[in-house]
């Protein structure tokens, strides 16, 4: 007998994580399903701090979220040809460009074959599968509709990846800016302005108290660049020691959704996310409290996933989604305007799916309209900055041409 940890949702909603002794992963897993549970994670229990460190910044699946969605839609494609499970994933055996993936895929097969149910097989890759795949997995060989299933999980995952896509785009030449930007202030102060210092000291004449500031910041950048890279460092260490408090973290996340710009667009966002990952759940026929709880797996925001937590509660008294969601005043007005009236025609699960198209759409606007704004901003910043530190260097080279006319 081992010991293996567990994580799973309850019937109930409610987050359950602890340790287990049994024979084998499969009792695990069994248990927790046999007491009516949703199994989320499961493993040895010396092996539950294996995915954290400095290892984990630098470790890559075998599947990126593309290729995670292209294997899914394979998998739904030769499922609706009649292909029986085992003979489908040998199929896509040959498909990952990666040796890990195909090693993946070859285990994944070989436990089926072995008479184990495909969720569970995904589940034993430990991480490699989103939690929400695997649940997502078992609704489907549940309800006896696997290929619907993965298709479902395959337009979920291309949603997802286009709207991170979006994002990470419009992002792009922002942060080319920014670099540049950067640069060549950086350039500016700590190579180019020192070289007057020598210069200005030797001049008889007074130098101005911009000039002045700006020679000392220059000068600061070139003799202690080290010792101001080293308080950078130990102030980003200890901001990340503070969010590991959970009272410190829920009080910034919940900032950030108050910030004058970014604010709104992260709730979008978050929005979309939430109600996509919620619609998907509940098409597949997972209960409400469950697909709660997985769903505040999710979403990055602390105080987000305590919105979800007092709805789920909430939920459990009786309460409709719409009046629970709307406890926490975290949520959009729109959207739950919109799962009211999902909820009165009795089609929530798509109504929560039209949430999620119509904050993707609101949040690829808010991108474009601060891209549009951000750009110009940045370019005049530049000009001012540089025009404030040529103007300290000229000034006083002006001083001294008047005193010698």
């Amino acid at each position: 007998m081992s010991q293996f940890r567990y994580r799973a949702v309850s019937a109930a909603g409610e987050m359950l994580e602890g340790q287990m002794e049994a024979a084998s992963l499969d009792e695990v897993i069994g248990r927790l399903q046999d007491q009516g549970h949703t199994p989320l994670d499961a493993g040895p229990a010396d092996a539950a701090g294996g995915s954290g460190g400095l290892a984990a910044l630098w470790r890559r699946g075998p599947f990126t979220g593309d290729q995670l969605a292209q294997f899914t839609h394979q998998l739904a494609t030769l499922l609706g040809a009649g292909q029986p499970l085992d003979r489908a994933l040998g199929i896509l055996l040959e498909l990952p460009e990666g040796e890990r993936a195909k090693k993946l895929v070859e285990r994944v097969r070989d436990r089926v074959r072995g008479g184990t149910p495909l969720s569970q097989s995904l589940e034993e890759e430990h991480g490699v599968f989103p939690k929400l795949y695997i649940s997502l997995v078992r609704a489907g060989e549940a309800g006896g509709s696997l290929e619907d299933t993965l298709r479902r999980l395959t337009e979920y995952l291309e949603r997802s990846q286009q709207l991170r896509g979006s994002i990470i785009n419009a992002l792009i030449y922002p942060a080319f800016l920014m670099v540049g930007v950067l640069g060549s202030l950086v350039l500016l102060l700590a190579y180019v302005v020192p070289q007057f210092v020598p210069i200005f000291e030797d001049m008889q004449v007074p130098i101005p108290l911009i000039t002045r500031a700006v020679l000392a910041i220059g000068t600061t950048i070139q003799d202690w660049w080290w010792l101001l890279l080293i308080v950078l460092g130990a102030g980003a260490f200890a901001w990340r020691a503070r969010l590991r408090d959970p009272a410190a973290r829920l009080a910034w996340h919940a900032r950030l959704l108050t910030v004058r710009v970014a604010g709104p667009l992260l709730l979008k966002v978050e929005t979309a996310r939430i109600a996509r990952t919620l619609g998907t759940l509940l098409k597949n026929g997972v209960p409400l409290l469950s697909a709660l709880g997985i769903a505040r797996q999710v979403t990055g925001n602390r105080a987000l996933d305590d919105a979800l937590a007092g709805a789920a509660e909430q939920v459990k008294g009786g309460a409709g989604l719409s009046l629970a969601l709307a406890q926490s005043q975290r949520f959009p007005r729109l959207a739950l305007q919109m799962v009211q009236v999902g909820e009165e025609a009795g089609q929530l699960d798509s109504m929560l799916l039209k949430v999620a198209d119509t904050f993707e759409l609101e949040s690829k606007r808010a991108i474009d309209r601060l891209l549009a704004a951000l750009v110009p901003a940045l370019t005049i910043v530049m000009t001012v900055l540089v025009a404030i530190i040529m103007a300290a260097i000229l000034l006083p080279l002006l001083s001294l041409t008047s005193n010698i006319q």
